[in-house]
Parts: C-alpha cells; sequence; structure tokens
C-alpha cells in the first residue's frame, strides 16, 4: 500500500502530524502498536496556547467539553506550607486544562481518521527498508504482515519505544536516570484551578484536576533515590512507597490527599531521557519526545508532542516536492523551527529538575519562592505556557 506518508506512532505527536498533513491533502498512515483507550504516565497539563492548536486538529470543542477545569493558579507543595501564585494568562484561551491520556489519544485518533487518515491498530512497524524516493516499512499484526510505502517516514513511537528501526533509541543506564510514575484519585482536597509543582528529596511530581472528576499526581524519581526508597518500604510496591515517600516530604499533598482514594493502580514508565535529539536523521522525521524531551517538571510534555507535529507538517508543506532534496529542505527547517520553539524550555526544565530534587536546593527553592510567589508564574512563563505556535495566527478558529 502507498501513502504520501508513514506515520510511526498515534500518540499526540503522531496524530497531530498525520492530521495536519491530510488537512493539506496528503495519503497518510498511522501504525499504532497499542490498542486505545490506554493509560500513560503523563502529566496531562495542556497548556492554554494549544486550545486553539486543537481547534485547528478538529477537537478543540471535545477537549473544553471533557477536560478538567482552567488552571488559573500555581503552587509549590515542599516541606513547608503550599505557596501559591497565578498562572500567566495566554492571548485567546487564558487558561490550560488536563485531560487523560486515555481520553485525549483516542480523540486524536479519531480525528484522524475523520479526515481520511488509514490507521492500523494494533499494528507494530518491524521493518524498514528502502532509499533514496521511497521506503518500505514492514507492518506486523497477530501473525499477519504487510508492507507500506511512502517518501516521507515520521517517527512517532516515543523514546522508550523498543525496537530494531533507526528511530529507535539505543537502551543505557546511567545514575541520573529518573523513572516516572502516575496514579489517579478522587476525593482530593485541592482547590479545582490549583497546579502544584511537588519537590522532595530525589525527585520532582505534580498534581492537577483531569476529566472525570479525579485528580492525576504524576512525578519522577531518580535511580539512585528510587532504590533507596523502594529499600526502606520493605515489600511494598514501588508506586506505593514512591507515594509514601512523596507524603512524608510533602505535607500539602498529605493534606490535599488525606481523604482521597486511589481510582486504578500506579502506572511506572522510563528512563526519561530529557535533552535535545536530532529532529531529521536517516531520512527519518522525528517528532514528540523523540525528537527531544523536556523533564515533566515544567508540564509541557503534551504540548511539545501537539506542536512539534504541526510545526513539521507546516514544514512539509512548505515543500512542493517530497524527494530526497525536498525532504532534507524540510528537515533544515523543521530542526529550526523546532530548536526555536522548544530549546528554552527544555534548559530551564533542567536547571529546575536539578534544584527540585536535592534537599539543599530544594529548601533553597522554597524559600526564594516564599519571598518572591512571583517567581511560579515567571517559571510558568519561561516554560512556555504562553507561547504562541507558530502559522496559528491566521486560525479561524478562535474559541
Amino acid at each position: 500500500m502507498r501513502y504520501d506518508a508513514i506515520v510511526i506512532g498515534g500518540g499526540p505527536s503522531g496524530s497531530s502530524t498525520a492530521i495536519a498533513l491530510a488537512q493539506q491533502g496528503r495519503a497518510v498512515a498511522i501504525v499504532e502498536r497499542a490498542e486505545f483507550p490506554r493509560r500513560k504516565v503523563c502529566g496531562e497539563f495542556i497548556s492554554a496556547v494549544n486550545l486553539q492548536l486543537l481547534d485547528r486538529l478538529g477537537v478543540g470543542d471535545a477537549v473544553r467539553a471533557n477536560a478538567g477545569p482552567a488552571v488559573e493558579r500555581l503552587a509549590l507543595f515542599a516541606s513547608g506550607p503550599g505557596i501559591e501564585a497565578g498562572m500567566p494568562r495566554a492571548r485567546i484561551n487564558p487558561f490550560g486544562r488536563a485531560l487523560g491520556r486515555d481520553v485525549l489519544d483516542t480523540m486524536l485518533l479519531q480525528a484522524a481518521r475523520d479526515v481520511g487518515v488509514d490507521v492500523f491498530q494494533p499494528w507494530r512497524a518491524v521493518e524498514m527498508a528502502g532509499a533514496g524516493e521511497h521506503k518500505s516499512i514492514r507492518i506486523d499484526a497477530s501473525g499477519q504482515s504487510c508492507n507500506l510505502i511512502a517518501p516521507v517516514v515520521i517517527a512517532a513511537h516515543g523514546s522508550w519505544e523498543p525496537g530494531k528501526l533507526p528511530s529507535n533509541l539505543k537502551k543505557t543506564n546511567d545514575d541520573l536516570d529518573c523513572f516516572g510514575f502516575k496514579a489517579y484519585f478522587r476525593g482530593a482536597a485541592l482547590a479545582s484551578n490549583l497546579m502544584p509543582l511537588l519537590a522532595f528529596p530525589g525527585g520532582y511530581g505534580g498534581m492537577v484536576w483531569t476529566d472525570q472528576d479525579r485528580i492525576s499526581l504524576s512525578c519522577c524519581m531518580r535511580r539512585g533515590a528510587l532504590a533507596e526508597i523502594r529499600k526502606a518500604g520493605g515489600n511494598l510496591p514501588v508506586g506505593q512507597a514512591v507515594y509514601r515517600h512523596i507524603l512524608a516530604a510533602c505535607p500539602g499533598v498529605a493534606l490535599a490527599l488525606a481523604d482521597a482514594t486511589i481510582d486504578g493502580d500506579w502506572l511506572a514508565a522510563g528512563p526519561i531521557r530529557p535533552g535535545i535529539r536530532p529532529r531529521y536523521a536517516d531520512d527519518i522525521f522525528r517528532v514528540g519526545n523523540l525528537a527531544g524531551e523536556s523533564h515533566p517538571i515544567i508540564a509541557e510534555g503534551i504540548s511539545m508532542a501537539l506542536q512539534s507535529g504541526w510545526l513539521l507538517a507546516a514544514e512539509l508543506g512548505s515543500v512542493a516536492d517530497w524527494g530526497q532534496g525536498g525532504r532534507a529542505e524540510a528537515g533544515r527547517r523543521y530542526a529550526k523551527a523546532w530548536r526555536k520553539q522548544f530549546a528554552t524550555r527544555i534548559c530551564l526544565a533542567s536547571v529546575l529538575a536539578a534544584l527540585a530534587g536535592l534537599p539543599p536546593t530544594a529548601d533553597l527553592m522554597r524559600r526564594v519562592v516564599t519571598l518572591f510567589p512571583a517567581a511560579l508564574s515567571l517559571g510558568a512563563r519561561l516554560s512556555g505556557k504562553t507561547r504562541n505556535v507558530p502559522r496559528l495566527a491566521g486560525s479561524r478558529h478562535q474559541a
């Protein structure tokens, strides 16, 4: 089967790329290995500037109808009392909201189908062959196999995906590796418009009200700290041991969740590998956290996924010929636009993650924010919460 573009991965980055390309009149296929809906380790916050983009992708109204309440305030929950500050307002849609990945991913993939994208699910891309004008992707599912052919291949399968494709990252171990955890709770005593940042020894996290009257608590722990916590936890499952550690270190979390009940199991994933990676290499375009990843402390993962897909589609759309030369030119433009949009927030996230996870600097961070609560608002602005998405100014959606 022949297409103009094959997208490997059907999460927010893959779906947003596929939808935008299909809206340009391109024939697009998505290959997604997992069944939806699915739960994923993710902070789930969607910055306000993305609502206009979600309108353009055809799911803005559905996101507004299902997401949690607008996040108008930020907080720091560390060793002392919580400290609050205002969330900076975006120009068109003032405040962001949170939506579970089980809901958001399903919405976006259906929107891709609605604009004519062929979705192969659950199929796994297992081999890539060919060079020059076209590539062949072999996909497998339940004993079946077929080949998809296209000039443009876009890897949106994430940085954790195992496999033998050229875009799969090699697995390494490092003492500074971070592992992610997430759980939902019901009945929490947290203000509906508040999103706290959690700082505790060995890691950091966040809480936010999401869809279905549930609160999402997500966090990251460094490998060494996680080993100590697991040892101290005895026979506790690792998610529960991490949770107990957070409750002991952050009185604000303990107070907010004192009467709450967990909804489902703790999820774990990782290691998370923040940094900037090649956005176009081996004649393969990369979007989402495969192109670059920030520490989740700034809650910009979904934003970067959606916007990277949009940026790539815009650059591909500006190239008339998708031959080798055209792809290389689009790749250069995309890499430059990506860095301009995301490099600052990735660097900021690295600094904040280092401060939040080390006890002496975490305490200093709390003291600074106590004296200058507006530092939380400034950090949110620098992290991209109000940074416009390129090429959306002419959007007819102004909701």
